[in-house]
């Protein structure tokens, strides 16, 4: 059995050099958010599957249409504040990544703080739309009527059946407000736990940036995958205001 001869020269990989040019840090960071989408993905897909099933469905006008000191008629407007900050921070956190590029550790310290301030006030506006949509009054269009779902369930608002409403001549079964809010409250959860691990991965950041750690290792290329996470969860959210916010 022969073996083919490998040219004078040719160097092989033996794991000392990544062959697409990437450190193995930033290799893994893809890796990591590709799997990540795979999971974000299941749940929008799961979540659209229901959507366009059910009988009737909270139309977001409606459930979204608050803001803090306005009491209605403002849909999607604060939720667009929301979007508006976390792209922000997104800008702020490549404003930071081109100052790692030229070392410039004043400047990766100062993005990286608005990035962080961006980081917890996106935090803070979802809790505040939580806990409105969870203690205040939501309506759902059935029938081209608004029905508010508070006073209707008073025991839990985004679950049990709407007791004698129809639809199409049939009773609304449990398939709209309780996917609803299991499918709202799961999924921008499961991203606002994203949000506060990104928080905390850009405070270690911006903590070792002061301390001089990266200027000591010569690069700054940690600062640039924490980018690519945070560039993440921005990009997720545009997925996610899209489903349950526009749809």
């Amino acid at each position: 059995m022969s073996t083919a001869a490998v040219p004078a020269g040719t160097k092989w990989w033996s794991g000392g050099k990544s062959p697409f040019n990437l450190s193995y840090g930033k290799m893994m960071m893809w890796y990591f958010l590709m799997s990540d989408a795979f999971t974000f993905g299941a749940f929008l897909i799961s979540y659209g599957t229901i959507r366009f099933s059910a009988n009737y469905w909270p139309d977001p006008n409606h459930v979204f249409d608050s803001a803090p000191f306005i009491h209605g008629g403002a849909p999607l407007v604060f939720v667009s504040i929301m979007t508006f900050i976390l792209i922000v921070s997104s800008v702020t956190m490549v404003l930071a990544v081109h100052e790692g590029h030229n070392m410039n550790r004043k400047g990766v310290e100062k993005y990286m703080l608005w990035t962080i301030i961006g980081g917890l006030a996106f935090l803070g506006c979802q809790a505040w739309e939580w806990t409105h949509l969870l203690t205040g009054e939501h309506a759902v269009l059935v029938n081209g009527e608004i029905v508010n779902m508070a006073t209707t369930v008073k025991a839990n608002p985004w679950g049990a059946a709407v007791p004698g409403m129809m639809h199409d001549g049939h009773a609304v079964t449990t398939a709209g407000p309780v996917a609803f809010g299991g499918f709202f409250f799961g999924i921008t959860g499961f991203h606002g736990f994203h949000v506060l691990s990104g928080v905390v991965i850009n405070i270690v950041m911006y903590i070792k940036t002061r301390l001089g750690h990266f200027d000591q290792r010569g690069h700054y290329e940690m600062i640039e995958k924490a980018g690519l996470y945070w560039h993440f969860v921005d990009l997720v959210w545009v997925f996610v205001f899209l489903c349950f916010y526009l749809i």
